[in-house]
């Protein structure tokens, strides 16, 4: 009975670990630029002295999906979008490069351009200051121009350059801040062909309706591997019972 009840027990516990995972996707559906993390089941045999005779469930992130999320366009001089593949470059709060594809961009009170987070973000030269202005312009290329006060409105001054990567998808992986990193940990190199949208913002990539499904699905079978746990528990009664009557 005990390898009936160890399936169960597994089973159980790695579903809660992926119903986790799919309400963390489900919460961040209005989150701007995320990317939902994948799921698999798999099985997996519990190895140690002598054969593996039991085999246990195990829930796991193969990868994270980097579909283009839809364009919600705001009007905002400040909001940047990518349009199609590629990252807009940050400062992570460990002071490493990171990238993300959240474009809701502001400045703080000393004047840094930050992401709707807070997280610095970069250019040619490190993180991007923007003096006071009556006008922020973004070019397709991340080109930052500004209209000092007062100035007329032809008169533009070039303050910075956006970084923006565009590194293999297959090197890049998702970290437990939702910022993407290369696997080698070395920075990414500006690419010239990533193109912006000035006045709009990426949303989600996560399919609520999908979510929802398989919030519903992960659900009932927990129920299933709970229900299975408790008949394991009776037929070991029972046969406790039986070997007592004889």
């Amino acid at each position: 009975m005990d390898r009936m009840l160890y399936v169960a027990m597994s089973g159980a516990k790695e579903t809660m670990l992926a119903q986790a995972a799919n309400n963390n996707n489900l919460a961040n559906v209005a989150t701007t630029g995320f990317r939902a993390d994948l799921q698999q089941f798999r099985s997996m045999p519990v190895f140690g002295d002598g054969h593996p005779t039991r085999v246990y469930a195990l829930s796991e992130r193969p990868a994270t999906d980097f579909s283009q999320g839809p364009l919600v366009h705001t009007g905002r001089d400040l909001d940047v979008a990518i349009n199609g593949q590629g990252w807009i470059a940050v400062q992570a709060k460990d002071g490493t490069e990171a990238y993300t594809r959240a474009g809701d961009l502001r400045t703080d009170v000393n004047g840094f351009l930050t992401t709707g987070t807070g997280l610095p973000v970069m250019g040619d030269g490190g993180p991007i200051a923007i003096p006071p202005a009556d006008k922020v312009i973004i070019a397709a290329d991340g080109t930052i121009s500004i209209r000092p006060p007062g100035a007329n409105a032809n008169e533009l001054a070039i303050v910075e350059r956006i970084k923006l990567v565009n590194p293999d998808l297959a090197q890049m992986r998702k970290g437990a801040d939702g910022l993407i990193r290369p696997e080698d940990g070395q920075p990414a190199e500006a690419d010239a062909n990533v193109r912006l949208v000035q006045g709009a913002i990426e949303g989600s990539n996560v399919n609520p309706a999908d979510a929802l499904v398989d919030m519903i699905e992960l659900s009932r079978r927990y129920e299933l591997q709970v229900k299975m746990m408790k008949t394991a528990d009776d037929n070991a009664q029972q046969s406790a019972t039986i070997m007592r009557a004889t």
